[in-house]
């Protein structure tokens, strides 16, 4: 030890060593010299990558090694680079005879509970962003895979043993607790619960609640912070100090939640000060410093704290973007069933959440709506419905903008032109009896055109075209609106195109109410089209099945979906492409790729293209959610492809194939199909001249995408001649006294007396 000396070594908080060889017992004579440091072994960029048990020989020399990214990889450990989750688990030791690692589950610093991790699960962990813990009976255990309370993996550490595990997470759903609790150790306390609070009010509080003025009021709220500062200044007494930081925190807990910051955020801000060698001068600023007595000015020094965890792993915005692959031939009944299975949907609950909000509106019209509008969409109006003639400053469009919009409208309304039934069907089922059936269009329509992370005038074409094809009398539209209270230049233009009898300016449950049951000024309607969100959706549902209501609606809907069937003649950017193309619509979406004999190199070039794609995407935070829930199929013909194609029934089929079209005879299920690789999903989206408004969450089984019919209905007729009621009556008088209707039978009897006579 004499070779360093202890001024030297006290003034150290770490060390890093560079080098090209990782000679474990070379560097384990110089960390010696440093007991207590952390100590740091760079591997340089141009050496090789260490193996696992270097990794591990290094770990039991209490240094902690620090790879280039050039040296690490999420495919398989090859002589160039090493599995990220190969080194991570590298040095880890079981003292189970099971081999299995004790893993504590927390979130926001809070233990959730005690599972078990295997070097497996801890692999998959790593490799998708996902909670996956190993049952000791029932295997691997993807968490949230089927109840829907899953989580998303922040880090995860080793104790200071390398044998036991802590994976913090983000939990969904219902909570970690298999009685559906957040945690196995009770509710939250302290900062978490009141954290929990306040995220609560600020979603739900009443608008003339104290709670909800200090949201809305910055203000208000800046008062109150300085109030509880100086308070706490002035505190002299423990008690009274505690009682005022108290005070203090909820006011700037609650700055940071309307804001959307958590104490995740603070934390890590934390993190950071904690340490940093040197602070700036100590001195207040000017518009504080004027009565402050002045003090002497110091340099601090800040050690940073023992490490308590040797060996860390943490999920960033560099993590990988991978999707779970399964190959057919060898997945069980039960797995087969999982694959095509759609996160749970709790109808239920969703209808008994939108209920108050449906019944509010219905209750008490435009005040509740422009409440809830201010509420839920951040906008205060005035009023809630613009009708034509629309202002032209509100429809104003840069000329590629509306030149696309014009030609995408031209083909939308060509192809449902066609559909359109002009011509009324006659039948002449037996001499002097004539059937016949005729379409009228339904009277009143309501079109649901979602906003929130997108603007989707494409919506309001696909939905407002077939309405003003089949001769809608009333075309009511319900988006939400922007802060400002104003509708999207391009949802307006699109309005005025298609001859909108009125705009809602109003999102979510309470716009669909308002469709159903109309308001003083917003019109009722007959039928509401439309995607949404999953209160959008349970709010169709409800109102549906009200007889007040007297209203119909499109389809049940749910998150995106796109399933691509992909042989070898596949471009993998192109499939790439195509995937990502739904993975963008939101964290829920459903991704499925379908291999036919690719090779595991083939499909790594697909997700290679995944991953290069998605990180130049601006939604890429959405696609870092969507795709490690998505999945990759291999198969190893077409027609174990497409069986599994037409058992899943997706919103979007995709065909990659050497001969693509001969293939559209086996699809039996299917919103729309996407027939070889210049047919991308964004042709139909837009302007192909399809409609994109698809049956999702398997219902393309039984529902067909939106099209002109979707907007008529059929009136049948019969007339019958006198020499025709004598054929026919008989049996008509027979079918009635067999079912006991002596009514139906006399309705045809009195008249054949009469021919007969």
């Amino acid at each position: 030890m004499s070779a360093v000396s202890d001024s030297v070594r006290k003034g150290i908080s770490g060390v890093l060593i560079k080098t090209s060889t990782l000679d474990a017992d070379f560097i384990g004579s110089f960390t010696r010299f440093f007991s207590g440091a952390d100590i740091y072994v760079l591997s340089t960029p141009s050496s090789s990558p260490p193996s696992q048990s270097t990794i591990r020989d290094l770990r039991r020399a209490n240094t902690i090694i620090v790879l280039p990214t050039t040296l690490l990889t999420y495919s398989a450990t090859s002589e160039q680079a090493i599995n990220v989750a190969d080194a991570f688990v590298a040095p880890l030791i079981s003292d189970r005879p099971d081999g299995l690692f004790p893993t504590v589950v927390t979130e926001d610093g809070r233990s959730l509970g005690l599972v078990y991790s295997s070097t497996e699960s801890i692999k998959e962990s790593i490799l998708t962003g996902k909670g996956i813990y190993q049952s000791r009976k029932h295997g691997l255990w993807r968490k949230g895979e089927t109840s829907g309370a899953s989580q998303t993996v922040l880090g995860i550490r080793v104790d200071c043993d390398l044998d036991a595990l802590e994976f913090n997470v983000v939990q969904k759903g219902s909570g970690f607790c298999h009685l559906s609790r957040p945690s196995c150790f009770g509710e939250s306390k302290g900062l978490y619960a009141l954290q929990k609070t306040l995220q609560s009010r600020f979603e739900s509080s009443p608008a003339e609640s104290y709670t909800r003025r200090l949201f809305s009021d910055p203000e208000l709220l800046r008062a109150k912070i300085m109030e509880e500062a100086d308070e706490l200044c002035s505190a002299e007494t423990q008690e009274e100090v505690a009682f005022e930081a108290a005070d203090l925190i909820y006011f700037a807990l609650t700055r940071c939640i309307a804001s959307g910051v958590t104490i995740y955020d603070i934390e890590r801000s934390l993190d950071k000060k904690a340490k940093k060698v040197t602070r700036r001068k100590g001195d207040a600023k000017p518009k504080w410093a004027e009565n402050t007595p002045a003090t002497a000015s110091t340099s601090t020094f800040t050690r940073p704290p023992p490490r308590s965890a040797p060996v860390s792993w943490s999920k960033t915005t560099d993590g990988p973007i991978r999707m779970r692959t399964y190959d057919l031939s060898k997945a069980s009944p039960e797995t087969r069933s999982q694959l095509l299975r759609r996160p749970v949907l709790k109808s239920d609950e969703m209808i008994a959440k939108v209920k108050p909000i449906v019944d509010d509106v219905r209750q008490r019209g435009d005040a509740a709506l422009l409440e809830l509008t201010a509420k839920f969409d951040k906008a205060k109006l005035d009023s809630t419905v613009i009708f034509p003639p629309f202002a032209p400053e509100s429809t104003q469009l840069t000329d590629p903008i509306r030149n696309a919009i014009d030609v995408a409208y031209a083909n939308v309304q060509k192809f449902h032109a066609a559909q359109n039934e002009k011509t009324t069907l006659v039948v002449e089922t037996m001499p002097g009896v004539v059937c016949s059936r005729f379409s009228r269009p339904i009277a009143r329509v309501g079109l649901y055109v979602p906003g929130g992370t997108a603007i989707l005038p494409s919506t309001a074409l696909m939905l407002g075209v077939p309405a003003q094809v089949a001769g809608c009398k009333q075309i009511v539209l319900a988006t939400p609106p922007r802060p400002d209270g104003s509708i999207s230049p391009e949802v307006m233009y699109v309005a005025h195109l298609v001859g909108a009898s009125a705009i809602l300016k109003a999102g979510g449950a309470q716009a669909v109410a308002a469709l159903a049951y109309g308001t003083q000024t917003v019109p009722k309607v007959d039928k509401i089209f439309g995607p949404g969100n999953q209160w959008v959706t349970a709010a169709k549902m409800l109102v549906q099945n009200d007889t007040d209501a007297l209203v119909s609606i499109d389809m049940p809907a749910g998150p995106s979906e796109v399933l691509v069937i992909a042989d070898s003649t596949c471009n993998p950017a192109f499939v790439a492409a195509d995937l990502l193309s739904q993975a963008e619509h939101g964290v829920d979406s459903q991704v499925v790729l379908v291999t036919v004999n690719l090779s595991q190199e083939e499909i790594n070039r697909i997700e290679e293209e995944v991953e290069a794609q998605a990180r130049v995407l601006p939604r890429v935070d959405i696609i870092r959610q969507s795709i490690p829930k998505s999945l990759i199929v291999k198969t190893t013909s077409v027609d174990e492809a497409i069986k599994f194609s037409n058992d899943y029934a997706p919103e979007h089929l995709i065909l990659h194939l050497k001969d693509a079209r001969s293939a559209l005879p086996q699809v039996e299920n299917a919103g729309s199909v996407f027939v070889g690789p210049y047919s991308p999903e964004s042709c139909g989206d837009y302007a192909s001249g399809t409609n994109h408004t698809l049956p999702t969450n398997g219902y393309a089984r039984q529902f067909s995408g939106v099209n002109t019919q979707s907007f008529q209905k059929h009136i049948t007729s019969q007339e019958v001649t006198a020499d025709g009621l004598l054929g026919l009556g008989p049996v008509v008088a027979t079918l009635a006294d067999c079912e006991g209707l002596q009514a139906h039978a006399n309705a045809v009897r009195i008249r054949l007396r009469t021919l007969v006579a």
